[in-house]
């Protein structure tokens, strides 16, 4: 009787192997020589509530929430990475369940968190529109997107770089990242209300890469328009009291 094939296990939906060993080997180290770990510490500071972050990596994020979030959902679709949030997600000072799924599919309910937080991940995305779409239906009206990308160069000469690089080399030899994408432009026309932000480069000190113009700061999901509430929620009158 021939022997039966076992049937394959199921391909992950983001499947970088090789980078994602080089990333968890060696993302730490390069944090602190680029300054990187004070930036994360910016970006999470004064969170509260349920916060749901997109693209966790190897959760480097995780030592930086404050106290007052009582929850993080992490979401990450590649396996290594996944493993090793996991471990990061043990020594964190605040509750955090990392979850698989992608930034363009979320596994979460609709406006059930407070806050949001992308890392260094909008580059890698597949469909940026998408998953930026999935964010602002997961976050509550008013909720808050913080932001710290990398992105598109103000120089002419290092965006003409960007854009040879990601038509090339550069997505196959760092996990599909793409050097050239506008995070503020593509908030924006995501629907989302800036804040306050800023740009810097990474290193600060040092060789200017084709990964070294960012952005840090805030956005948010504003609130429907009154016409839009359904009557039922809409703010009746004050209470006499």
């Amino acid at each position: 009787m021939p022997l039966r094939r076992r049937p394959a296990p199921p391909r992950d939906a983001v499947h970088h192997p090789v980078f994602s060993r080089f990333y968890v080997r060696l993302a730490g180290r390069l944090d602190a020589r680029g300054g990187v770990t004070a930036h994360r510490r910016e970006l999470l500071d004064g969170l509260s509530g349920r916060v749901i972050e997109i693209g966790a990596g190897n959760g480097l994020n995780f030592a930086h929430y404050p106290r007052a979030v009582s929850e993080v959902v992490a979401i990450e679709p590649e396996r290594t990475l996944r493993a090793a949030a996991l471990e990061a997600a043990r020594r964190a000072g605040v509750p955090v369940d990392v979850v698989p799924g992608t930034a363009e599919a979320l596994p979460v309910k609709s406006e059930a968190f407070d806050a949001a937080v992308v890392s260094l991940v909008l580059c890698s995305v597949r469909d940026v529109p998408r998953a930026l779409a999935e964010l602002r239906r997961v976050l509550r009206p008013g909720g808050e997107l913080r932001f710290f990308e990398h992105g598109r160069a103000d120089s002419a000469g290092l965006a003409r770089v960007q854009r040879a690089l990601d038509a090339t080399v550069w997505p196959r030899l760092f996990g599909n990242c793409h050097t050239a994408r506008s995070p503020l432009a593509e908030l924006t026309a995501a629907g989302f209300e800036l804040g306050a932000h800023r740009s810097l480069t990474i290193p600060a000190n040092g060789p200017r890469l084709p990964s070294s113009p960012c952005v840090l700061g805030v956005a948010r999901r504003p609130f429907p328009p009154p016409e839009e509430i359904p009557p039922g929620l809409a703010p009746g009158p004050d209470p006499a009291w």
